[in-house]
C-alpha cells in the first residue's frame, strides 16, 4: 500500500518555473511507484492545507529561497511532518556558498581525514557594504584579494540555477555584474574563475551509506553553464558518465581521476551532513576537484542533472522516489 505524499513546488523564488517542472516530474514518478500524491504550490496557504491533508511524508521540490535555505524544512520540523531531504540546519548552511571552505575544514578537523575536495578562493561582500559603506570604491582591490585576478566569477552568495552569475573579464565589467548579482540576493561572492571540466556529481543516501552516481560532464556552448543553458538543451551538451578522454588520455589515469572526483563529492556531502540526496557541482582543473556548490534539492526537470545521473546508473526515477519517501517515513517512525 502506497504512502500519501505531499509534493511542494512552485513557490515565490526566482526559480519558480524550475520548481514547477521538477515537482510535476516528481509527482509522475511517485504515482508510477504506487503512491497517492498531493501536489501543493506553496504560493497558497500551505500550513492549513498540509495540516488538513495529513500526508505521511513530504517531498520538497522547491528550489531557491524558502525551498533550499532551511525555511520550509524548519516549518515541516515544527509541524512534525516527515520529509525527504536534509534538515533545516544543513540546508541553511549549504545555501550559503561562502560556507564551503569552513565546513570542509571543520569536518577535516573532526575526522582527521585527508583532504580530497578543494574550492575556488574568493571574497564575500554584503549588499549593505555597497549601499551604506562605500565598498564600490574599493573594487580596484579585487585582483589583490582574488588569487590570479581576472577573469573572476561574480555570483549571488545564495541561490541557484546560475541566476545572476557572471564571468567578468576585466575591471570595467565588475560593477555591472555585482549589481545584477545583488538583484537576486543580499550578498555577493567574487571568486577565482576556474578553467577545466565542469562536472556535477549526484549522491544518494545518508551518512556512510551514501554513494555517488556517475558524474555528469557539462559542456556549455557559451562561456559557462548559465541560467539560459539550464533552460535550453540546445545551449549545452551533457555526457554521463563523464568521458574518460576529458580527464586524461590514459584510460587508467582517467579512471583514477573519476574516482577522486567522486570521493571529493562525497567528502563535501559528508562535511555538510546532507541527507537522502544531493548534488555537488565542481570543476576538475587538471589537478584538483574544485567544488563550488552544494545542492540539497536537486532539480528533477527533463534536462536536470540528477535524473541523468540516475539513468546512467540504471536507476529509474519511480524506484528512486519510492526509496526516498519510504526512507523518510521509516526514519520518522523510528524517531517516534
Amino acid at each position: 500500500m502506497g504512502l500519501k505524499v505531499a509534493v511542494l513546488m512552485g513557490g515565490t523564488s526566482f526559480e519558480r518555473q524550475f520548481s514547477l517542472e521538477s515537482g510535476k516530474n516528481v509527482c509522475d514518478a511517485l504515482v508510477e511507484a504506487g503512491h497517492k500524491v498531493v501536489p501543493l504550490d506553496t504560493v497558497q496557504e500551505l500550513v492549513p492545507t498540509i495540516r488538513s491533508e495529513k500526508p505521511d511524508v513530504v517531498y520538497n521540490a522547491l528550489h531557491g529561497k524558502h525551498g533550499e535555505d532551511g525555511t520550509i524544512q524548519s516549518l515541516l520540523e515544527f509541524l512534525g511532518i516527515p520529509f525527504v531531504g536534509s534538515p533545516a540546519s544543513v540546508c541553511h548552511r549549504a545555501y550559503n556558498k561562502d560556507a564551503l571552505h569552513s565546513s570542509l575544514q571543520k569536518y577535516r578537523d573532526l575526522t582527521g581525514e585527508g583532504a580530497v575536495a578543494s574550492w575556488p578562493q574568493g571574497v564575500f561582500l554584503a549588499k549593505d557594504a555597497f549601499n551604506k559603506m562605500g565598498a564600490a570604491t574599493a573594487l580596484d582591490m579585487v585582483p589583490e584579494r582574488v588569487i590570479g585576478g581576472f577573469p573572476v566569477v561574480v555570483k549571488p552568495a545564495h541561490g541557484g540555477s546560475a541566476l545572476g552569475v557572471h564571468k567578468v573579464e576585466d575591471p570595467e565589467q565588475l560593477g555591472e555584474a555585482i549589481l545584477d548579482a545583488l538583484s537576486y540576493d543580499d550578498a555577493v561572492n567574487i571568486e577565482q574563475w576556474i578553467d577545466g571540466v565542469e562536472l556535477s556529481v549526484s549522491i544518494l543516501g545518508t551518512g556512510w551509506d551514501a554513494y555517488a552516481l556517475p558524474p555528469v560532464e557539462i559542456v556549455a556552448k557559451g562561456q559557462f553553464y548559465d541560467a539560459a543553458a539550464r533552460l535550453d538543451d540546445q545551449l549545452v551538451d551533457f555526457y554521463c558518465p563523464v568521458r574518460p578522454a576529458s580527464l586524461s588520455d590514459d584510460p587508467a589515469e582517467a579512471e583514477a581521476i573519476r574516482a577522486e572526483i567522486e570521493r571529493a563529492a562525497l567528502e563535501v556531502y559528508h562535511a555538510y551532513s546532507v541527507r537522502d540526496l544531493g548534488r555537488i557541482d565542481m570543476i576538475w582543473d587538471g589537478a584538483q576537484a574544485k567544488c563550488f556548490e552544494v545542492d540539497v534539492s536537486p532539480g528533477m526537470t527533463s534536462h536536470s542533472l540528477f535524473p541523468a545521473a540516475c539513468e546512467a546508473a540504471g536507476l529509474s526515477m519511480p524506484a528512486v522516489m519510492n526509496e526516498l519517501v519510504l526512507a523518510a517515513a521509516g526514519r520518522a517512525a523510528f524517531e517516534r
